[in-house]
């Protein structure tokens, strides 16, 4: 499908050639800085009933986790969570939190295959997808970009988590399962 997941992702908030003032790259909100993100992922993931209020201008993703803004525009549009159709991974937590909106995979189908296992194969297998072509992050997730390092992250977590409440018997969360 593209090749978004096939590059390093850019880290700078902006696209090249994009000129964009300091205050327009930052959320009004949380005053978080933001990530370009295409209007065409913006349509793809707001409710249909939203439609009409998602303009030409320039959006970009906020990825603050205690920020209600999803979406946000250089000329004041914004849309928040509720807004939007699905869960977002930055802002959202728990079994159902989607950790790849290409292939579905969920924080809870981690947690479930190493409880099980003791290991995710969800990375590997999302790596396979991607290698074959099949990724389309920079529309089906909300941020725009690839979500394999994300994905790696939790799982790493997730599987430390594990290995900790094996050891101890407890269930301790760590923070970066959970955002």
């Amino acid at each position: 499908m593209s090749d978004c997941c096939g590059v390093p992702q850019q880290t700078g908030i902006t696209t090249p050639g994009e000129k964009v003032t300091a205050e327009a790259a930052r959320c009004a909100e949380c005053g978080g800085e933001g990530r370009s993100v295409p209007r065409q992922t913006v349509l793809h993931h707001v409710r249909s009933e939203e439609y009409a209020r998602v303009g030409d201008e320039a959006y970009r993703f906020c990825p603050s986790p205690n920020c209600q803004v999803v979406y946000y525009g250089d000329d004041g549009g914004r849309f928040t969570v509720e807004d939007v159709r699905e869960l977002v991974t930055a802002k959202a937590s728990g079994d159902e939190r989607p950790l790849c909106y290409c292939f579905g995979f969920t924080e809870g189908d981690a947690r479930e295959e190493i409880a099980r296992t003791g290991k995710s194969t969800i990375p590997t297998r999302i790596s396979q997808l991607i290698k074959e072509g099949m990724c389309a992050c920079e529309v089906r997730n909300p941020s725009g970009a690839c979500c394999l390092g994300q994905v790696n992250q939790t799982v790493k977590c997730l599987a430390e988590d594990h290995r900790t409440a094996t050891e101890t018997a407890t269930t301790p969360l760590h923070d970066c399962c959970s955002r």
